[in-house]
């Protein structure tokens, strides 16, 4: 076994060790300092309990509160009341401040956590306000602005503490908080936090509640400040409305920044800096704010970890793994596995119909593959199946058990398990942690539970599941710095850790390479031979057709066809849909080949992270041209058309627009110079008007601009007639104009078109086609990208095709239209 940087068992008793040093360190400094030090390290260990409870919150579940001091005020509040009015002794009034805080906690969770970043911090923000604001206008109880002075002092066993004894018990508070702090973090409730902190999806996906998490989190984070709360107040003698406002909340979140989010020690590092910095600065009290600030500024300069991540050991991955390999079903409970199943389902955005009456079945033991054009509704079903969109109509079977709408982690517990189109694991976790947490599936224990285990059968099996999915790296890897083919192989073993019936995967082909995606398919036929149900989205025609033993094929939210892969294969009605009718009238004649490229793109190569997408692309435009890039989804068509029009830097190669190197313009300055883009999806300014939608496109040529707008008004009269319209409520096909009259104003001589007809009616793609012909016979280049194979065919002289980031196939749009072979780069034949 290859071990850590540094021994571990030597690692947890040099912590353990100095842990007692420091524990001994402050009992000492209380005993033999005066009382006024002794005093300031009685708030240290406060500010720590504090610190440590919002570390809850902040390091682990990933919340930000800048309110609990509110929850800190109304323990301190309740001990003082009680205690001074004589009702309870401090015994019992503590841990009912405790107990009111948490409860307080509980119900400004539900709210609270249905918003997110600032929107969370304003509503805690605004919770803190109003604590303090009722403690000033409940004056008969709280005292008002005055507060409420001479609190009696702690007793215990008749025996009045003094200073000294009070910090001592807060150190000791402080030492079992942390103590708990430790078991939670390592247990299934701390890294179902983590979990959520880093994908919340994900977490959702293997049975994890996200909102019950949170909640759960925001509870034992006001606890833990409540718990100091309670202590402030016999430690003072008095408590005020002003000693718990936002400052203080403020504070409390500095203490878990300074010192380290996320990190056990963090709290109690930043306590004993926030704490002893005041005392640093006692003859500079008007700077103390300042020195907070450059406080902060140079720790996240020098250490955005906090100082507990500069004293951090550096460690290397573990090399243990599962001894030998095994199969997918050696691996998983031999039991029957029931189908999935879905009936009349239907769902709309906006008042788009994105899902139209549908039935669909993923079996056990087979390999269902979901396939349509762009814009089909794919990843919709995918999202409906698992649980995470309500669909408005229809229902969820597995076998005869209907699924709860809208609620995926109890889809995940039933035995519904997803992967993502763009990998989604817990990046701060290790890998052998993702697959340990899944397997739990969403039973996370008690909150003082034991840790994940580590050494005993589940870490064989989740080392066994690993390697049998095809990772062979270390599983103690942290997944965040996976390559892109061992986070989709990590993704799929934490999907079959929860024991599915059916697994659903979202394109889990992309950026893998050939030689990589013959291990998914051959892993998929093992998931499928384990007798698990998988439904497959994928872009890969070959992969599609290799591994499924039934396809389904979507076309505007609807099922038109279903069978075998060669009945799809064969299905005329699938061609149409991917391709068109294929007749070709009216085309562009042909451009002649002299003269200098109007766009001309060379050995491109391009990605994202580590996945390449692109392969030496080799492309022309001349000028008065129009042009076709044609291919399957996945293809890679629109990330050359984000290449060519400088929304994204291609790894290497050339681009020359008219003769002049453009690889280092932004997509500005190719605007100026006349190329330019309208997207895939229209992305209108969707709150502006028509109006300032046009206007915006002229921003680089503003001269002659209200020309233009009446020359485009022309070329599009709906448009004319909505000019104060916001462009938000208009149709799809009058955004589609919109996008195209807004790229007109710039006065483009080569425009870019990304899937123009997408979600477009019949006689909405034809008039907008009409118009894009006579912009080509109008003399203006066009480069155009359209799942509609036969419409990109028509408008253009010269087409190219691409699969898997490669030229495929390019020549005169009529012999590309004759050529058999495009039917292949399709549908992978």
């Amino acid at each position: 076994m290859t071990a850590l940087s540094v021994n571990p068992a030597l690692h947890r008793k040099a912590a353990l060790s100095l842990w007692g040093l420091c524990l001994l360190g402050g009992v000492a400094g209380a005993l033999l300092l005066n009382g006024y030090y002794a005093f300031v390290i009685g708030q240290i260990a406060l500010l720590a309990i504090a610190g440590i409870g919002l570390n809850v919150l902040i390091g682990l579940s990933g919340q930000f509160s800048f309110g609990h001091a509110a929850f800190y005020a109304i323990s301190a509040y309740a001990v003082a009341i009680c205690t001074s009015h004589g009702w309870l002794p401090f015994w019992l009034a503590w841990p009912l401040g405790v107990v009111v805080a948490i409860g307080v906690g509980g119900l400004l969770a539900l709210p609270a956590l249905r918003v997110k970043g600032p929107y969370l911090a304003m509503v805690t923000i605004a919770f803190g306000l109003v604590v303090e604001q009722t403690l000033v206008e409940a004056e008969g109880l709280t005292g008002g602005q005055s507060g409420i002075l001479q609190i009696p002092p702690l007793s215990l066993a008749g025996i009045v503490l003094g200073d000294r004894a009070m910090a001592i018990a807060a150190i000791i508070v402080a030492a079992l908080v942390m103590t708990a702090y430790h078991v939670l973090s390592a247990n299934g409730w701390g890294q179902a936090m983590r979990a959520v902190r880093d994908s919340e999806n994900a977490a959702a996906s293997i049975g994890i509640s996200p909102t019950r998490t949170r909640i759960v989190a925001f509870m034992v984070s006001a606890g833990c400040c409540a718990l100091a709360g309670g202590l402030s107040a016999p430690l003072n003698s008095f408590v005020t409305p002003q000693s718990f406002g936002l400052n203080f909340s403020i504070l409390l979140v500095l203490t878990v920044v300074i010192g380290g989010t996320g990190s056990r020690p963090g709290p109690v590092l930043g306590a004993i800096v926030i704490g002893l910095l005041p005392e640093l600065l006692s003859s500079f009290e008007a700077y103390r704010v300042l020195a907070y600030a450059a406080l902060v500024l140079i720790v996240l300069w020098l250490a955005p970890g906090g100082i507990a991540g500069m004293l951090r050991l550096p460690a290397t991955p573990t090399g243990d793994r599962a001894d030998e390999a095994a199969t997918i079903a050696a691996l998983l409970p031999a039991r029957p596995r029931a189908a999935l199943s879905a009936q009349g389902l239907g769902i709309s955005f906006g008042g788009v119909r994105a899902i139209t009456d549908l039935d669909i079945a993923i079996p056990a033991a087979t390999v269902t593959a979901l396939i349509g054009p762009n814009g089909a509704g794919k990843s919709t079903v995918i999202n409906i199946l698992s649980g995470f969109y309500r669909s408005d109509t229809g229902e969820r079977r597995i076998a005869d058990t209907l699924l709860a709408p809208g609620r995926p982690w109890l889809s995940a517990r039933a035995g519904v398990a997803r992967t993502y189109q763009t990998s989604a694991l817990f990046d701060s976790m290790s890998v052998e942690d993702n697959v340990l947490l899944a397997m739990r599936k969403g039973r996370l224990g008690a909150l003082h539970g034991k840790a994940l285990d580590r050494t005993g059968t589940d870490v064989r099996h989740a080392r066994a599941l690993l390697l049998a999915c095809g990772f062979e790296g270390a599983p103690s890897t942290i997944a965040g710095v996976l390559a892109h083919v061992d986070r989709r192989l990590v993704e799929i073993a934490r999907a079959l850790a929860t024991d599915p019936d059916t697994l659903l995967l979202d394109e889990p082909a992309a950026g893998l390479s050939q030689a990589e995606k013959r291990v998914l398919g051959d892993l998929l036929r093992q998931i499928a031979a384990a007798g698990i149900g998988v439904g497959l989205v994928e872009h890969d025609m070959a992969l599609v057709m290799s591994v499924s033993d039934q396809v389904a094929v979507l076309r505007t939210g609807a099922l038109i066809a279903q069978g075998t892969p060669a009945e799809i294969q064969a299905d005329p009605l699938v061609r149409e849909a991917y391709l068109g009718e294929r007749r070709i009238g009216g085309q562009a004649p042909a451009v002649p080949k002299g003269g200098e490229p109007c766009l001309g793109a060379y050995a491109i190569h391009a990605g994202y992270g580590a996945v390449d997408v692109l392969h030496g692309i080799d492309i022309e435009v001349r000028p008065g041209e129009a042009v076709a890039l044609l291919g399957a989804n996945g293809a890679g068509k629109s990330t050359l058309m984000r290449i060519l029009s400088g929304l994204m830097a291609p790894r290497s190669g050339h681009l020359r627009l008219e003769g002049t190197q453009i690889g280092a313009q932004d997509s500005r300055a190719r605007v100026r110079q006349g190329l330019v883009l309208v997207p895939e999806g229209r992305q209108v300014f969707p709150e502006l008007s028509v109006h300032d939608n046009l206007r915006l496109g002229g921003y680089t040529r503003r001269e002659n601009a209200a020309a233009r707008m009446s020359a485009i008004l022309e070329r599009f009269p709906p448009l004319a007639t909505m000019l104060d319209r916001q462009a938000g409520l208009l149709s799809g096909g009058e955004q589609q104009m919109l996008a195209i009259g807004r790229a007109l104003m710039a006065q483009p001589r080569l425009l870019l078109l990304d899937e123009p007809s997408l979600g477009l009616s019949p006689q909405m793609t034809s008039d907008l086609f009409e118009q894009l012909r006579q912009l080509r016979d109008e003399g203006m280049a066009i480069m155009i990208v359209d799942q509609m194979a036969d419409l990109a065919l028509n408008l253009s002289s010269r087409a190219y095709v691409l699969r898997g980031g490669h030229v495929a196939a390019a020549g005169a749009s009529a012999q590309i239209a004759a050529d058999d072979s495009l039917d292949n780069l399709y549908f992978g034949g």
